[in-house]
């Protein structure tokens, strides 16, 4: 089984400076800091209203990173254009809502094909890896690769919330729906990575997928940094990811 990668979501790093309205905490210099410890890329979703990584964050990124960048954005003309100006190793298309506090559920893909695969297609040609974030949905897998991704993104967190909420039931069943979507994907030639909402105590069901080839987390490693620090945090990640695939 090949090894699991991790990219580590760094946004709300940003979302404790913005906070302030200072310079400090600096989501650049914790990415380095990711980058150290073992991340194998970095994440920062850049929103339509700016509210923790920005566009600085974003170049900074792009030029001090040895690792992969992983830009998350929604399909606007803005953030096509931004995308496009950077050009990262790769490019997540994700929904979008104004008035959410995180990405709620995957993208809606097989609804608009046309204007999805129209929106991508320039992105390719720079050279972006076009991975697209979905629900572990076989309508949406198929329009995904009908529209030329080279990746899906299942989405974890229901899987997640149910667990943590304690509906045992509802986390197997939509464990067992991201088992098969796996499958299903990279059986389509689909590259499958799977992210949102996953902890120490989620990651490993997920992580054993031998079709998933990388793991995106953020929130939770920021969120575990403020007890025992960003490079232990990632440590442990790193470490359960292993177990679960047998390494």
């Amino acid at each position: 089984m090949s090894r699991l990668r991790l990219g580590v979501n760094i946004d709300h790093v940003a979302t404790v400076r913005n906070a302030r309205g200072t310079v400090f905490p600096d989501p650049v210099r914790a990415a380095k800091l990711a980058e150290e410890a073992g991340a194998d890329g970095i994440t920062a979703h850049l929103r339509e209203d700016h509210r923790h990584i920005s566009d600085s964050d974003i170049e900074r990124l792009a030029e001090t990173l040895r690792v992969p960048l992983n830009f998350e954005m929604a399909a606007t003309a803005e953030m096509h254009a931004i995308a496009l100006r950077h050009r990262p190793h790769a490019v997540c298309i994700v929904p979008e809502k104004r008035e959410e506090r995180t990405t709620e559920g995957g993208l809606e893909v097989a609804r608009q094909e046309n204007e999805l695969a129209h929106f991508i297609a320039p992105l390719r040609d720079a050279g972006c890896r076009v991975s697209i974030f979905i629900a572990a949905d076989r309508p949406q897998v198929e329009a995904a690769r009908r529209i030329g991704a080279a990746v899906v993104e299942l989405h974890t967190g229901a899987y997640c919330d149910a667990h943590h909420e304690g509906h045992f039931a509802a986390r197997d069943a939509e464990l067992s729906r991201l088992r098969d979507m796996a499958a299903f994907a990279h059986d389509l030639g689909l590259e499958v990575h799977a992210g949102h909402g996953l902890t120490y105590e989620t990651v490993q069901p997920v992580a054993a997928f031998p079709q998933v080839m990388e793991l995106n987390i953020g929130h939770f490693l920021i969120g575990e940094a403020i007890f025992r620090g960003l490079p232990a945090s990632i440590a442990e990640m790193r470490r359960l990811m292993d177990e679960a695939r047998g390494d």
